[in-house]
């Protein structure tokens, strides 16, 4: 059976991975016949949010792991144990986790950092030339992975294409129902909630996603 790993940050879009995202990148996974495994960093968080005012809760402290067992049913795996060999293609939703706990963005911008267990993990599918899906925030990272001229998008906001070029990245403006594809490197990227309005446009976006990556594996 063909086996997509995913990749989470988390549990909550203001400081981990996106709810919605997540769990339609899970169905439309579903729905193709597709097995899946998650994963996530056995980190600590950068902050914890208050989802309900926005508000850092000070003196609080999250596991990733830990948080992403949530939205997993607890059926996720540390990210460090995970191999490429063992999977089709992977998958990663958005959220500021992506930039705050995958990845340093979100305070750095283009001097940012990336987890270097992800770095590793993804790597292995873009040397084997393996189908990966990134969302929302998360493509930002994709310079630091498959490096200078691979082309993504996050939708239209230009001063996080602004950075994302800075590392070397091609950044291609895309509407949030809509696929961008690096042919070359078996890529594809798509908005979701850097421009969804509600979670039926986020599906659609993320629903081309997955359809895409169906199609490169045949």
């Amino acid at each position: 059976m063909t086996k997509i790993a995913v990749v989470l940050s988390g549990s909550g879009v203001f400081d981990g991975a996106e709810i919605h995202e997540s769990v339609l990148t899970l169905l439309a996974l579903e729905r193709h016949g597709f097995d899946y495994q998650c994963f996530a960093p056995n980190i600590e968080q950068m902050h914890v949010i208050n989802h309900l005012t926005g508000d850092v809760a000070e003196g609080e402290s999250r596991n990733v792991l830990i948080e992403s067992a949530r939205i997993a049913r607890g059926n996720v795996k540390d990210l460090a144990e995970a191999k490429a060999d063992d999977f089709d293609a992977a998958i990663l939703p958005g959220g500021f986790g992506a930039a705050k706990n995958l990845s340093d963005f979100a305070v750095k911008g283009s001097d940012c950092s990336v987890n270097p267990d992800l770095v590793n993990f993804i790597k292995g599918f873009a040397k084997a030339k393996k189908p990966v899906g990134f969302m929302c925030i998360a493509p930002a990272m994709l310079p630091h992975i498959y490096g200078e001229g691979i082309k993504l998008t996050i939708g239209t906001d230009q001063d996080t294409a602004d950075a994302i070029e800075a590392m070397g990245g091609v950044h291609q403006a895309c509407p949030v129902d809509n696929i961008v594809v690096d042919a070359d490197n078996n890529l594809v990227t798509t908005p979701a909630y850097m421009l969804a309005s509600s979670v039926s446009e986020a599906a659609k976006g993320i629903d081309k996603l997955v359809d895409k990556i169906a199609d490169m594996l045949g």
